[in-house]
């Protein structure tokens, strides 16, 4: 008996061991089998990159051939053309490949990207291309000249362009938004669909509130970076200064001076990036009232390094009507130098009298100056006052609400302040056609020039781009060294950005393009 319950006992143990070591096995099994399945869970995917933009002006629609629609379809990377202005102003092919017009000057020939294709998938062809830029010309003033040329296909991706008369501005309007291609067939009513060729698609449009547009996958020019991007309409200064802080917005341009020092004091938060663009501060001085030693005397006693120093970073000095980092804005013109100022008042005849101002024959030099008070002309016209009162030249200030009914009309005045966009589409000609030119609408201060007029001729036929530039520094200085104006400033394109955002053509003069392809944020 005591056997049998040896052997008993002896038989239950083993059995509980096996037991055990089936258990430990089957544990260690189980461990085994559960690591790749433990290595293999997938990581939470990236948050997608949403760019969020103010903007100062939206529209109602999104037909690019209305109005100024084409400006905020280029913005949103909706639409493309087929050359498009760089950071320094010149010209290079976007959606064609090259553009050629030969000796006589009269036939252009475009070759467009073999790759280029709209969003859709349609293949952007010549037909389309000629077809966009005929209904640019039927609605659209500006460009009505593009309706008298004559068109033809060459093949799927080149055609021609014949002008009856040498048309030197030709790869400017095909630069130009409002010659944006678009697939004409397949757009729909441009308020819930538009078919373009930018890197982005239209997901949503709230006319004047909203628009919002998502990254195609299949763009023609490669990988698009950002997901989506939201433009916002925000109207006024201190709302979109808002925005940007309470971070509901990481990028917006058009930076007044009061949000441009809030800006600026926060580098942990935002970037801020000043360019000159495309909207010039001058004065014409009036030859018929002053005479040269005196419009170099004003010229060399207006500082403009100070005058933009009043206007707190909205404005950089110039000297001339372009940036100078443009082809067509190499111009030089002598630095401040009161002194000499001073010595050429003296040329003339004038003396200084016991207040401190020249006169000649007992009657004081004093100059008027005609101004109006919009584009910070009022604080330019204060701050030259105080600059010629400096070299002995007394001053009258006139402010008028209108100038173009009052002084620019009537040319009553010795010192006339103006301000203008000078630099339309990456080209010189509109200033100079405008301003320099003989009889021109702005002919009003008595500058006159045989050289000058025979530069802007040739400019009107060249079709060169460098040598268009050469030509319109050699008018320009001939105008400077007259002393016939004093370009002053050029206000600055100022964009802010939240730290991280990157590409959004910051360093662009114009206000036509926002975001591409490259636009990222992190």
């Amino acid at each position: 008996m005591k056997k049998y319950v040896v052997w008993l006992l002896l038989l239950t143990l083993v059995i509980s061991l096996c037991a055990c070591g089936n258990s430990a096995s089957e544990e260690t099994a189980s461990t085994a089998a559960g690591a790749p399945e433990t290595a293999a869970v997938e990581t939470p995917a990236a948050e997608p990159k949403v760019l969020h933009v103010a903007e100062s002006f939206a529209t109602t629609n999104l037909d690019p051939r209305k109005d100024s629609n084409s400006w905020y379809t280029s913005i949103y990377g909706i639409t493309q053309t087929l050359f498009r202005i760089t950071d320094d102003s010149s010209l290079e092919p976007w959606l064609a490949e090259k553009a050629d017009v030969d000796d006589s000057g009269l036939v252009w020939t475009v070759q467009i990207k073999k790759d280029a294709h709209f969003s859709n998938g349609n293949d952007v062809t010549s037909q389309m291309v000629i077809r966009n830029l005929q209904s640019t010309a039927e609605n659209i003033v500006n460009f009505s000249a593009l309706g008298s040329f004559q068109y033809h296909v060459v093949d799927d991706k080149t055609f021609t362009i014949t002008t009856q008369e040498i048309y030197p501005t030709m790869l400017i309007d095909l630069a130009a938004p409002e010659t944006a291609i678009v697939d004409l067939d397949n757009s729909g009513d441009y308020v819930n669909s538009i078919v373009g060729t930018g890197p982005f698609l239209l997901k949503q449009f709230q006319p004047e509130q909203l628009v919002v547009v998502e990254k195609d996958p299949n763009y023609w020019g490669g990988e698009v970076k950002l997901d989506e991007a939201w433009f916002h309409y925000i109207k006024d200064d201190d709302s979109r200064l808002m925005a940007m802080q309470n971070g509901e917005v990481d990028v917006h341009s058009n930076v007044n001076a009061a949000a441009l020092e809030i800006y600026s004091a926060d580098p942990q938060e935002f970037t801020v990036y000043t360019r000159p663009a495309t909207r010039v501060q001058f004065y014409f001085l009036n030859q018929e009232r002053l005479s040269d030693n005196v419009r170099a005397a004003i010229n060399l006693a207006v500082d403009p390094e100070v005058l933009a120093s009043f206007q707190k970073g909205i404005v950089s000095p110039t000297s001339g009507p372009f940036n100078a980092s443009a082809p067509y804005g190499k111009v030089t013109k002598p630095a401040c130098d009161p002194e000499k100022a001073k010595s050429l008042l003296k040329e003339d005849g004038y003396t200084l009298n016991s207040k401190g101002f020249y006169e000649k024959d007992g009657r004081p030099l004093t100059v008027t100056i005609s101004y109006y008070a919009a584009r910070s002309l009022d604080v330019i016209a204060l701050s030259m006052q105080e600059q010629l009162g400096k070299i002995g030249i007394q001053t009258t200030l006139t402010c008028v609400e209108d100038p173009d009914s009052t002084y620019i009309a009537t040319r009553d005045f010795d010192i006339g302040l103006y301000c203008m966009i000078a630099d339309k589409a990456g080209d010189p000609y509109f200033f100079l056609n405008s301003v320099l030119r003989e009889d021109c609408y702005y002919d009003i201060a008595g500058f006159d020039s045989p050289e000058c007029e025979a530069l802007i001729d040739q400019l009107s036929r060249e079709t060169d781009l460098a040598r268009r530039a050469e030509l319109a520094n050699q008018a320009v200085q001939i105008a400077i060294d007259d002393n016939a104006f004093g370009f002053t400033g050029l206000f600055n394109k100022t964009t802010v950005v939240r730290n991280g955002v990157s590409d959004v053509f910051e360093n662009n003069p114009g206000d036509i393009y926002r975001i591409s392809e490259f636009t990222d944020i992190r």
